[in-house]
């Protein structure tokens, strides 16, 4: 019996000892699959921190800031934090809720009687609350900063002209516009910008020394990376900073890794930092509740990978199940800049990335990667290959919509009037001018003198710009004649521009 049962015990061991050389510690894990990433995707530069209760477990970084220069990412290299900054502007509020100045459902318009929509009734049911969930019931209106750089308080003003979407809190539409109306509430109640609030409670006390919360901040810092996005080709262009700062409180701040590294040690220690209490409890809980359901269409495409069984929305943070325990968590997204937070609270691990390289979904790979590995002790996935798989199909299509917009086009046809006959300035209620110039090669689109688009005749009275514009976009413009046989307006955007008469 003993010869027996004592080559089977050694095998046992054998394969045990075997096992656990074969395992690797999830620093190596996590870092392998980054390069591996890093290179899958083509991302210039990026830096990832992962810490667990309070400690930092993983921090790097990779790549350059600049491919024309070649200088490295280092810690204090600042990169645009998008829609994370969302959840930021919440505990900033958060803050005056603690200090007894606001509270979640006080009425917007009680601390900002200029507060204007479309719909009088939803006006005037906004809660402060209802800024920060995307379910008030006003369509998004994006365009406003992405066409004129105007002030918030004008921007503001024309978002008052964005339509009603559905009943107030019936429905899900990410909404950016609101969360500067959160702003001018933190303006209001506190009397400073929100961003020199923001730096007071947050970047102060959590020693993010390096942080900004005005992109126009970002060139006497120093030390931040150019911004890249990728044509059809896969080519990768640097494109102008995004200095949108009158929806500031919506995605403008920018951040390094080392004060990454703080915001996570608050996060995963129910909002305390170095024993110091950033936001009550309370408070701190409250922002993580769900507040609003959010439907699949408007969630992101790696639930075909993680099967959540509900999809919610807290103050600033997208929420599912995964593996059976909450995970709240962000995305950002500007021009040529991406970022990722998320954050387990049970098992008090949090994750965060930032890189410059538009589409670089790296990041989901990265977030779930973390999960896995400090929560669940699983290295077993492959994230960044089904991140891949996921997101090959929605490039190809993108190069399949071209390839169906070109074989649309109708060829050999000509404008029916001369390249006069369509300049003039054209006028929108909501997002303000458009100049139409003749150029040598067709037509020049120029939005309240800010975004410009260089077009070229598409077929008969329609224009298309080449992508040398701040968001390498492929603009399609058409005109509209009227019975007069002259231009009475122009289509873009999805919008209709009228013309003015000249004087």
């Amino acid at each position: 019996m003993m010869s027996v049962l004592l080559p089977r015990a050694h095998f046992l061991a054998l394969f045990l000892f075997s096992s656990l050389l074969a395992a690797q510690p999830p620093e190596k894990s996590m870092d392998q699959m980054i390069r591996q990433g890093i290179a899958d995707w083509e991302v210039p530069g990026m830096v990832t921190a992962v810490v667990r209760d309070g400690k930092v477990v993983f921090s790097e970084a990779y790549g350059v800031k600049d491919l024309a220069s070649g200088s490295r990412v280092d810690r204090q290299t600042l990169f645009n934090m998008g829609s994370t900054t969302k959840a930021m502007v919440c505990m900033a509020l958060g803050v005056l809720v603690d200090r007894g100045q606001l509270q979640w459902e006080d009425r917007v318009a009680d601390h900002l009687p200029e507060f204007e929509l479309s719909d009088p009734y939803i006006r005037d049911e906004a809660r402060v609350k209802d800024l920060l969930t995307h379910n008030l019931g006003i369509s998004e209106a994006d365009l406003i900063w992405f066409v004129d750089s105007t002030s918030t308080a004008e921007a503001l003003k024309r978002f008052a002209l964005a339509k009603k979407a559905y009943p107030v809190r019936g429905g899900f539409q990410y909404n950016n516009l609101m969360y500067a109306v959160a702003g001018e509430v933190i303006r209001a109640v506190s009397g400073k910008h929100w961003a020199e609030f923001v730096r007071e409670v947050l970047f102060e006390p959590l020693e993010m020394h390096r942080t900004v919360a005005r992109a126009s901040e970002i060139f006497p810092a120093g030390n931040y990376v150019t911004p890249y996005y990728p044509d059809l080709e896969g080519n990768l262009h640097p494109v102008p900073y995004n200095q949108s700062d009158q929806i500031g409180a919506a995605g403008m701040i920018w951040t390094c890794l080392e004060d990454v590294e703080h915001y996570l040690q608050m996060l995963t220690q129910g909002g305390q930092y170095k024993g110091r209490q950033i936001l009550s409890p309370e408070t701190f809980a409250y922002l993580f509740e769900p507040h609003a359901f959010v439907p699949s269409a408007d969630f992101y495409p790696t639930q075909k990978l993680t099967r959540p069984h509900w999809k919610t929305y807290g103050l600033g943070w997208f929420q599912h199940d995964y593996r059976g325990q909450k995970l709240d968590f962000h995305t950002g997204s500007i021009t040529g800049l991406v970022a990722m937070a998320g954050v387990m609270h049970h098992a008090r691990t949090a994750v965060y990335v930032l890189a410059n390289r538009d589409h670089a979904e790296l990041r989901h790979a990265i977030l779930y990667k973390g999960m896995d590995l400090w929560v669940f002790g699983d290295d077993q996935r492959d994230w960044n290959g089904e991140i891949l798989e996921l997101y090959r199909p929605m490039q190809e299509r993108t190069h399949q919509q071209e390839k169906a917009l070109q074989g649309k086009r109708v060829a050999g046809t000509q404008p029916r009037l001369p390249l006069t006959g369509y300049t003039g300035t054209y006028r929108h209620p909501m997002l303000g001018t458009a100049e139409v110039l003749e150029t040598q090669e067709g037509l020049e689109l120029v939005f309240n003198g800010f975004a410009r688009f260089r077009t070229t005749h598409w077929h008969y009275d329609t224009f298309r710009s080449d992508a040398d514009n701040r968001y390498r976009l492929r603009l399609m413009a058409q005109f509209r004649l009227n019975p007069n046989g002259q231009v009475g307006a122009l289509e873009v955007f999805g919008e209709t521009f009228q013309r003015e008469p000249e004087p």
